[in-house]
């Protein structure tokens, strides 16, 4: 029977740096499962004590002893959540003092400073991309294709726009993705509107079975959808991106994250926010 348990990310924020860092810590455990809980805006003692209350609830019905992550910087507030009977892990605790005595300064401990629009810079720079992506998403305009910092190609459903999504929320990159469709193949040419951005341009590929699964769901039973149709279009997209010189990744079982860190890398692009 495989094993459970229940792991809480406790912030005083949006609760994503704690997720982030215990969802990496979590993955090295093979063999159990884990049902998470984010618990955001623990920033006053009363709100502490709700989810002490409910982490204390969790501890009695569990099999296991609960898990909680914390990035509560509040020194009170941090104290309440700890007297829950569950494995505490403090990541600001663990670092901020080891850190203060190695720069020989003490921190702000300022609540929600790695995910707020305190930054204007970094955040406006965030946002612009965002909406560069989208309105450049799968070929649905031809403008200002320059200032992109990539281009996205390949086949529908290959994906483009939740990469394109995560260049731009995550690293501030602009990111614009394109279609190759069974008309490019016919002409053997790229479309003309990336013709003149090249060394922009990188692929994304990925396995037809997979292929003819995402597009089953969209549109059962259709053409788009069929097998051969799949196979034909990876085919003779993979052989355009090699006839053209366009660096590309299969993204059939590769993450997210890994897709646009290696896309990071092999086009030298910076990342812009942080």
């Amino acid at each position: 029977m495989t094993q459970r348990r229940t792991v809480f990310f406790v912030s005083d924020g949006t609760g994503i740096t704690a997720q982030m860092l215990g969802h990496s810590l979590l993955t090295q455990f093979e063999g159990l499962e884990f049902d998470q809980v984010n618990l955001p805006f623990v920033d006053t003692v009363d709100k502490a004590q709700d989810c002490l209350e409910r982490i204390e609830r969790e501890s009695l019905r569990a099999d296991g002893q609960p898990i909680v992550f914390s990035t509560l910087v509040n020194g009170d507030v941090r104290d309440v959540v700890r007297r829950a009977n569950a494995l505490f892990l403090d990541f600001f605790e663990t670092f901020i003092d080891p850190l203060e005595a190695g720069l020989g300064v003490k921190s702000s401990h300022t609540i929600g400073r790695s995910h707020s629009s305190m930054d204007k810079r970094e955040y406006k720079q965030r946002i612009e991309a965002v909406n560069f992506a989208m309105a450049h998403d799968d070929g649905a305009s031809h403008r200002e294709l320059a200032d992109a910092d990539v281009i996205l190609v390949g086949v529908s459903r290959s994906g483009k726009t939740p990469t394109s999504l995560y260049l731009a929320l995550q690293f501030g990159v602009k990111t614009a993705n394109y279609p190759l469709i069974p008309e490019d193949f016919q002409r053997k040419e790229l479309p003309p509107a990336l013709q003149a951005h090249k060394p922009k341009l990188y692929g994304l590929s990925i396995a037809p079975e997979r292929l003819r699964e995402i597009r089953q769901e969209r549109r059962p039973g259709s053409q788009y959808a069929d097998p051969e149709n799949c196979r034909y279009e990876i085919e003779h997209a993979e052989r355009m991106m090699r006839r053209e010189g366009i660096r590309w990744i299969n993204s059939t079982a590769k993450s997210i994250e890994e897709i646009a860190t290696t896309i990071l890398r092999e086009l030298k692009l910076e990342r812009r926010v942080f």
